[in-house]
C-alpha cells in the first residue's frame, strides 16, 4: 500500500518527519529518479534516494525501533555537527547500522536533563508535535526572590515574542539563600520557552535541568553525559502517550558510557 513519503522514511528511522519535509523542499530526495515533491506518496516497489543514496523502504520485520533515554550535561549542543568544534550529544550516543538518531527535541547549550532519542520518526514527529500536548518538566533554580504575583502571571499566560506562553504547573522546591528551586510543566516545548517565561518577570534562570518528558523521567542511575535504553514498560506507556503500537523489545544495554571524541 502506497503512504506519504516523509511517514514512510520517517517510520524507517532516516529523520522525523519535519526534517524530512524540510530535505524534499531542498531538492535532497529522488523517487524514481525524479524530485520528490510533498505529498508524493510510495510503495515498497519505488526507489528512493536521500542526496543521492539509495535507502531501503521495505518493511522489516526483523527490525525494532530504539528509543534512548540520554542525560545531557550543559556543555553540549543537539545539532548533529558544529562548525566551531563544539562537543554535540550525537559525540556519545552508540553507533547504529540502519537508520540514525533523532532527537525527541533540543536542550540549549547550557540545559541539562532528560533528552529522548530514538530511531523512530514517527514517533518522535508526534512526541514533539504541539497538538498532543506532552507535558516537559524541568527542574529551575531561580536568583532572586520571587513573589507570588510573577507566580500568577506566569501560571496564567505572558505574552513573549512567538505568541503567548505559561506554566501548567508550578510547584515551590526549596532552596536556601539567595536561589531558589522551583519545578515547572510546559505541554508546547517552545524554543528556550522556560527560561524566556522567568526572564519575563526579570528573574535569572541559574540552573536548568530537564526532568521528565510525558511519562519517562530522567533516572538518577544514568550520570550526565551517559544513555540508557527504555525498558519496555517504559516504551509501551512512551508509545500509548501518541496513539502507536510499541516495537518488538530491544535487547537491553547498560548505562552506556561516553564515546571518546577523536582529536
Amino acid at each position: 500500500m502506497a503512504e506519504r513519503l516523509q511517514k514512510v522514511l520517517a517510520r524507517a528511522g532516516f529523520g522525523s518527519r519535519r526534517q524530512i519535509e524540510t530535505w524534499i523542499r531542498d531538492g535532497k530526495i529522488t523517487v524514481n529518479g525524479k524530485l520528490a515533491e510533498l505529498g508524493v506518496t510510495v510503495a515498497d516497489t519505488d526507489l528512493v534516494k536521500i542526496e543521492g543514496r539509495s535507502v531501503s523502504i521495505a518493511a522489516d520485520p526483523t527490525r525494532t525501533a530504539r528509543t534512548l533515554i540520554y542525560h545531557k550535561p550543559a556543555g553540549e549542543l543537539t545539532t548533529r555537527k558544529d562548525e566551531a568544534g563544539r562537543p554535540t550529544v550525537f559525540d556519545n550516543l552508540p553507533r547504529i547500522k540502519n537508520g540514525r538518531w533523532i532527537t525527541v527535541g533540543r536542550l540549549d547549550f547550557n540545559t541539562s536533563g532528560l533528552l529522548l532519542v530514538t530511531t523512530d520518526g514517527e514517533l518522535a514527529h508526534r512526541l514533539m508535535h504541539p497538538s498532543w500536548e506532552i507535558e516537559r518538566e524541568y527542574a529551575v533554580r531561580i536568583l532572586g526572590k520571587v513573589d507570588e504575583e510573577s507566580l500568577k502571571r506566569l501560571q496564567d499566560g505572558v505574552m513573549l515574542e512567538d505568541g503567548m506562553a505559561a506554566f501548567a504547573s508550578i510547584q515551590d522546591a526549596g532552596g536556601a539563600g539567595a536561589n531558589h528551586w522551583y519545578h515547572v510543566i510546559v505541554r508546547e516545548g517552545k524554543n528556550r520557552e522556560v527560561r524566556r517565561l522567568w526572564e519575563s518577570q526579570g528573574l535569572q534562570v541559574s540552573r536548568l535541568i530537564r526532568i521528565r518528558y510525558g511519562p519517562i523521567e530522567l533516572p538518577r542511575s544514568v550520570r550526565a553525559g551517559h544513555f540508557q535504553d527504555l525498558q519496555q514498560d517504559e516504551v509501551k506507556a512512551l508509545y500509548a502517550t501518541v496513539k502507536l503500537d510499541a516495537p518488538a523489545p530491544h535487547v537491553m544495554r547498560r548505562p552506556g558510557k561516553k564515546r571518546r571524541r577523536p582529536r
